[in-house]
């Protein structure tokens, strides 16, 4: 949906339903899409943030799908301009964790999965609208370990990515950019390293290979990679790094780093008594380690230092440390509560986020943890996915005017 006089678009991402096939996240679709739309949006378009899992995309592509599909979108008044291209494989119902990342840029599978998705937007996107494919952060830190053979070869396969949507838009007209999201752990996780790989590994060893596939200037193919490759802000994950919005956002901008889109989530955060959570927070927390997902935990210090778990058991599990002061956990929790049962949450910095302005055009809802939350913090989808559209709504008119 647009709002802010049509300059920007509010879109929910469908990786919060369940699905195995696209059959069932047709379904899905048909199922909450045209509700929401009717109460949010009843005399304008309507759009979703569409996720897709690299069997999905396939079937979509096939027979007749994707032009039933197309006519589904218009006849009930919705559209895609965005795409969740993240995880590759199942994500609802069973073990994920460190998987997510997998197949990483240095495979072919995840090249030919993200075409496959550019494809299908391509084909969906509106006219006059931009689009982007969301994908991981190039890598698992912890698969890489500061190699550069491996981090020439992600950069081969996101300039032969950005070489196709060039292709793409000079053909079509249509603007689709790549949207890599920096997270815990991630290859790309901080501020600092995300603008590193924009600013110096990206153009120093994408632009050549774009510019010999394209057979045009380096300059021009430096220009072309800052077009179409961007950052999609998710802002549950640079709150688990405790970084500030308006400084990450003012730093990207005077990188000349572009948003594709920024995503509207929540991470839990957890005060540390004598080092440690309390008695309350640690029974709440140990409810809600789930088996499905990787809940990457970082420690603020009284220094002002970080420490950083790769999963909430490996916090839990932790001596005593009275330096700790407080826990940041990648655990995305609904937008519209203000608390968990005394375990807090980090939506102050969605506000923050949407104070500071940033140059996107769109914002994606994207809570998607409903099945693994402890049974009283479960509400019914549908009421669910319609009160995170209430609050994000209430507080993008609160912020101050552009």
């Amino acid at each position: 949906m647009y709002w802010d006089g049509g300059k920007h678009q509010l879109t929910y991402c469908t990786n919060i339903h369940p699905a195995n096939g696209w059959p069932e996240v047709r379904a899905n679709l048909a199922q909450y899409a045209p509700a929401l739309k009717s109460r949010f949006a009843p005399d304008a378009p309507f759009g979703l943030g569409l996720r897709l899992s690299a069997a999905e995309a396939r079937q979509l592509l096939s027979g007749d799908c994707l032009r039933e599909f197309r006519d589904f979108l218009t006849a009930n008044g919705l559209y895609v301009a965005l795409i969740n291209g993240y995880p590759y494989g199942h994500f609802s119902g069973e073990p994920v964790k460190a998987q997510v990342f997998a197949p990483d840029w240095r495979t072919p599978e995840r090249l030919n999965y993200t075409l496959d998705l550019i494809a299908i937007l391509s084909a969906l996107l509106p006219e006059g609208s931009d689009g982007g494919v969301s994908t991981v952060p190039l890598s698992y830190k912890p698969w890489i370990d500061g190699r550069d053979n491996d981090v020439r070869a992600i950069v081969r396969n996101v300039a032969e990515v950005c070489r196709q949507l060039v292709l793409a838009r000079r053909e079509s007209g249509r603007m689709i950019h790549l949207d890599i999201e920096p997270e815990p752990d991630g290859l790309l996780e901080t501020t600092g390293e995300t603008v590193a790989f924009f600013t110096e590994r990206l153009p120093d060893w994408g632009a050549p290979v774009l510019a010999e596939g394209l057979g045009c200037p380096l300059e021009e193919a430096c220009s072309l990679l800052r077009e179409h490759v961007r950052v999609c802000y998710d802002t549950c994950h640079f709150a688990v790094q405790f970084e500030d919005p308006a400084t990450t956002l003012g730093a990207f901008a005077a990188a000349g780093v572009k948003l594709g889109r920024v995503q509207v989530s929540s991470a839990l955060a957890v005060p540390l008594e004598a080092g440690a959570p309390g008695a309350g927070s640690l029974a709440r927390l140990r409810e809600m380690n789930d088996a499905v997902y990787l809940h990457q935990v970082v420690e603020q210090r009284r220094d002002g230092s970080l420490r950083r778990y790769r999963d909430l058991p490996e916090a839990l599990a932790r001596p005593l440390d009275r330096e700790a002061i407080e826990w940041r956990i990648h655990f995305h929790v609904p937008l519209f509560a203000p608390d968990f049962g005394g375990l807090g949450s980090t939506r102050e910095a969605i506000r923050r986020t949407f104070q500071a302005n940033p140059a996107a055009t769109h914002f994606e809802i994207e809570t998607y943890t409903w099945s693994v939350l402890p049974a009283n913090l479960r509400f019914g989808l549908g009421d669910s996915i319609s009160r995170e559209y209430a609050w994000v709504l209430d507080e993008l008119c609160a912020k101050p005017s552009s």
